[in-house]
């Protein structure tokens, strides 16, 4: 993992992935599985599994924003339904709303999964290596409701790894994996978006033609 402050600009998340691969060279060819979160991380973990030879498939937690301001994230659920949060935050809002929250996007991980894997099954990653790729980590907590989904299925090893990302989300998650790769930690983290010259949003077409090409 880098040092804290140290600063990188990206071209896209395409650059950003070609350059995570370099740092998990050693993974190439190994039995290693690449799961990435969309939309944004499908296309940095695209180029990582492309550079490394790896099965490429998707973990979908989705964010919980509060009631009063969705863009503020309370929490993130898992496709199982397996919720993370701040339980004093999650309890302070209104519990019927919670509820229809969690299901609204569990049914939205569920929509993803069909149109971008119709048909597919989750590649098995039973006593495997599990890389969680995304475009970016700010709080954090969708990342960590993906490895919390990923432990119920018995990986021997979980790496995170990400363009960027602030010290003490990063600091969070390496306590719930075997290996966090880096390669941005700015002290001030602001929108995952300035990081890069082009972070355009990704579009449900690109997901589903880069998990084609990876399948």
């Amino acid at each position: 993992m880098t040092t804290p402050s140290q600063q990188i600009r990206f071209a896209d998340r395409k650059d950003a992935g070609q350059l995570l691969a370099q740092r998990l060279l050693p993974y190439a060819d190994t039995d290693a599985v690449v799961y990435a979160l969309p939309r944004g991380g499908v296309v940095t973990g695209f180029e990582i599994a492309s550079v490394l030879h790896l099965p490429l498939d998707l973990i979908i937690p989705r964010k919980i924003g509060h009631p009063t301001d969705p863009e503020y994230a309370i929490g993130a659920v898992a496709e199982d339904g397996h919720l993370i949060g701040d339980p004093t935050i999650l309890s302070s809002v209104d519990q019927q709303w919670l509820q229809a929250e969690i299901n609204i996007q569990r049914t939205e991980a569920k929509r993803r999964r069909e149109t971008y894997l119709p048909s597919a099954q989750p590649i098995a990653i039973f006593d495997k290596v599990a890389i969680i790729v995304d475009d970016g980590i700010a709080t954090g907590l969708t990342m960590k409701c993906a490895i919390a989904e990923l432990k119920h299925r018995n990986p021997k090893k979980i790496i995170v790894a990400v363009p960027v990302a602030p010290p003490d989300s990063l600091s969070e998650i390496s306590k719930l994996v075997d290996e966090v790769v880096c390669l941005s930690m700015p002290e001030y983290m602001g929108a995952i978006g300035s990081f890069y010259n082009s972070f355009p949003q990704v579009e449900d077409s690109e997901v589903i033609a880069l998990m084609r090409k990876a399948r």
